[in-house]
């Protein structure tokens, strides 16, 4: 009982995985730390140093100074993002449980619309650039090509066994505590990819999933490269359906 407690001490988590963001996380950060405050609810900030060799870790050292709910986990090396949310969503005591990217393409006051949608009964909320783009009430900024490339991605990883979610890759989803402490207890997708195995896993477990379009801006300085880690994404969604078929995601419901 005292571990439950103690696990559900906060309002919310914000996962923040990181690796060489020196530049381009402290504004975010801080812009995090600001509305959260704002906001007057409780909760932490984690940042999950993935490894980095430049002044991540001094940037984030610096900003929970200020910010006490801000707290660094560092892993070794550097291990893949997937490895890095799966140490923050395991590490993490909110309620609810966020992940976001590190270069703020995602403003935090999105937040809010997924909040609402988690309210009325969702288990997983999902940004979506693809809904947003449908909809003049959003501003969606992205390069032609990652959006072209981002709609094949879709349509194969559709093939490949994910129904009816436009947008599994977007860095931007909240979880209800128990629904990301079961999911990530069985994911093992370090790279990428990891956002696809999340997805699946989720749909068969028969959580419910909503995807709420958010406003989102492309950010210069992205590690992504769209025609490789989309093919090693690919290969990770088909490590996913043998991880499946030899039973390490043995509570998956059919």
């Amino acid at each position: 009982m005292a571990t439950a407690e103690r696990r559900a001490s906060v309002a919310l988590s914000v996962v923040i995985p990181a690796y060489n963001e020196a530049n381009r996380l402290p504004p975010y950060l801080e812009s995090v730390a600001a509305y959260l405050t704002r906001r007057g609810i409780t909760h932490e900030i984690l940042v999950i140093d993935d490894g980095s060799n430049d002044d991540t870790v001094q940037v984030v050292k610096q900003c929970a100074a200020a910010h006490p709910s801000v707290r660094l986990i560092r892993l070794p090396r550097n291990t893949g993002k997937g490895a890095a949310v799966r140490t923050g969503m395991q590490a993490a005591r909110g309620t609810l449980r966020l992940f976001t990217d590190a270069d703020g393409a995602t403003p935090i006051q999105e937040l809010e619309r997924l909040e609402v949608a988690i309210m009325n009964g969702a288990d997983l909320a999902i940004g979506s650039r693809p809904l947003a783009s449908r909809d003049a009430r959003y501003t969606v900024k992205a390069r032609p090509h990652r959006a072209l490339m981002g709609s094949l991605f879709s349509r194969i990883v559709r093939w490949l066994g994910i129904r009816d979610i436009c947008d599994t890759q977007c860095g931007f989803k909240l979880f209800r505590d128990t629904a990301a402490a079961a999911l990530f207890s069985v994911c093992r997708i370090d790279g990428y990819g990891f956002d696809l195995e999340l997805v699946y896993i989720a749909q068969r477990r028969g959580y419910r999933i909503v995807e709420v379009p958010i406003n989102w801006a492309d950010q210069p300085g992205s590690k992504v490269q769209v025609v490789r880690d989309g093919f090693r994404m690919l290969r990770e969604m088909l490590a996913v359906r043998c991880n499946e078929r030899r039973g390490l995601y043995a509570d998956c419901r059919t």
